[in-house]
């Protein structure tokens, strides 16, 4: 039976090179000049630290990071900027996680649309990924659709799609 998986990560090789062309930006840009900002990414946890004068500079810092991101092919919705800045000193900070993996509650909301959409499709949740499983390559082509335009929050990657 044709299968495919539904995962929900970023390679880290790629989110390196993507945070070190900010940092390289943030250096040459004008407005930045004798300013203290600092970016820097915990490769363990998928964390990036950003340290910036002001909360203004904080949000430039965050738009080039999503801008540079998606130049690399890392989708926006992959960076967690729900937690606020909180201030340190004379400096403002910000800590934004990276999305690794499918958290429970969203690998649910995955099978419950997939469910909804009445396909003759099963889905399982095995770890941190969503194994859809079909009769017909073609219904799978219609839940990888149905995902796309699903606007569930975070992003989305299609892997090892067997037939």
């Amino acid at each position: 039976m044709p299968s495919f998986d539904i995962a929900s990560k970023v390679d880290l090789q790629t989110l390196d090179n993507a945070i070190n062309t900010v940092k390289k930006e943030i250096e040459n840009r004008f407005d930045f000049k004798n300013s203290h900002v600092v970016i820097s990414l915990n490769k363990k946890d998928y964390i990036v630290n950003l340290e910036a004068e002001s909360d203004m500079k904080l949000k430039q810092v965050i738009d080039v990071i999503i801008s540079r991101s998606m130049k690399q092919g890392i989708d926006a919705n992959a960076f967690d900027f729900e937690k606020d800045a909180y201030p340190s000193g004379k400096v403002v900070k910000k800590e934004v996680s990276v999305r690794n993996g499918l958290k429970q509650d969203d690998a649910k909301k995955i099978v419950k649309l997939i469910k909804d959409s009445g396909l003759k499709v099963q889905a399982a949740i095995m770890d941190n990924i969503v194994r859809v499983t079909g009769k017909k390559i073609d219904d799978l082509q219609e839940v990888m659709a149905l995902c796309r335009n699903g606007n569930l929050g975070f992003s989305l990657q299609f892997d090892n799609m067997k037939s």
